[in-house]
């Protein structure tokens, strides 16, 4: 009898937890058409991660209200979380479990009129202490996914704002990129994402389809609970008594919240005319004010330490131009960062119980 009870009160966290994500996907598909993917087959590697499982939500929703045979790969290479087994729960939909550093795995794959390469460590500490492999996932791994796409497909690339690391006078734009050396602490991420957008550049030439998206600080419900990002570590500080930086907090992020990071996402493989774009908010604030506004919605003290860390290699500002997304695809509303704050906290309060 306790055993059923226990396992009754896990079901009902995990569907709490999938119905958070599910109301974000409902939201994201209503303000994208997604019809054009009705009777295709997507590819969507990094599928376990933020976007990943944000992306299988609007998938999972497309197809319910479509009846449409959608046909989902979803690449992932660590463990699902349990509460994404509910967007991998209709008949066409696919879970593959492997290594895309791995040749042999990767010509495995099937081919695919839509792929979104969206694997790879978003986490600092994560790719920073596997430096080869993390750039494997960004040009071996981009070459090989590019031949799995069918003739007239559509590819995107997930890369990051860290390629302007080093520029002076935010905010940055597509024809702008960063001043860092190849001896850069970060360069494994900065030369793989550069690479990857190159590679994606050169099939262009071929009259292949394929765009690349440079991600600034995307947030929010999806996140798992050893998430070391700035923001998803304050939340877990702070559930724990107290929220301590490694620095002043100077430094300045612009965060943009999961559902208009993945709202973007899809236009740019849908709609997208150019071979870059920026994907970011409007949320301009320090880490340090991120801190002390958490502190405050938490009612917890945040404390600065006498002797700075150091944060190796960590960008002084991320702020994007968002002009060209504004304009293409007509996007006026974002989710206040408040509201979006909000909505993290209280999936990271589910997640922790």
């Amino acid at each position: 009898m306790q055993k059923q009870f226990k396992s009754g009160l896990k079901k009902l966290f995990m569907n709490k937890l999938s119905e958070i994500i599910s109301s974000d996907a409902v939201k994201i598909c209503k303000a994208v058409d997604l019809s054009e993917l009705c009777g295709k087959t997507i590819l969507l590697s990094g599928a376990s991660g933020l976007l990943g499982i944000n992306f299988l939500a609007c998938l999972k929703n497309l197809a319910t209200l479509s009846h449409s045979d959608i046909r989902v790969f979803a690449i992932i290479q660590s463990e699902f979380p349990a509460y994404v087994n509910d967007f991998l729960d209709y008949k066409t939909v696919t879970l593959l479990r492997g290594d895309l550093t791995n040749n042999t795995f990767c010509e495995s794959l099937p081919n695919a009129d839509y792929i979104i390469h969206a694997a790879g460590y978003g986490q600092p500490g994560r790719f920073m202490a596997d430096p080869v492999k993390t750039l494997q996932l960004n040009t071996s791994s981009t070459f090989a996914l590019l031949k799995k796409l069918n003739v007239n497909g559509k590819f995107l690339f997930i890369s990051t704002s860290e390629l302007y690391s080093g520029l002076p006078h935010p905010p940055y734009n597509e024809s702008q990129i960063g001043t860092t050396n190849t001896t850069h602490p970060r360069s494994c991420y900065i030369e793989g994402k550069r690479c990857g957008e190159a590679i994606c550049n050169a099939f262009r030439q071929n009259g292949v389809a394929a765009k690349s998206a440079r991600l600034a600080l995307a947030y929010g419900p999806g996140t798992r609970p050893d998430d070391k990002r700035v923001l998803n570590a304050f939340i877990e500080k702070a559930f724990k008594g107290k929220i301590t930086l490694m620095d002043q907090g100077n430094a300045k992020r612009t965060y943009c919240y999961v559902s208009d990071a993945v709202e973007i996402l899809w236009n740019i493989l849908l709609k997208g005319t150019e071979p870059l774009y920026n994907v970011g908010g409007f949320s301009h604030t320090t880490i340090s004010e991120l801190a002390e506004k958490i502190g405050t919605y938490l009612n917890i003290p945040v404390e600065y330490p006498d002797k700075e860390q150091d944060l190796v290699g960590a960008p002084d500002d991320v702020y994007l131009d968002m002009n060209k997304v504004k304009q293409e695809f007509r996007k006026t509303d974002w989710v206040n960062f408040d509201e979006g704050l909000q909505r993290t906290i209280n999936w990271q309060k589910e997640l922790y119980k």
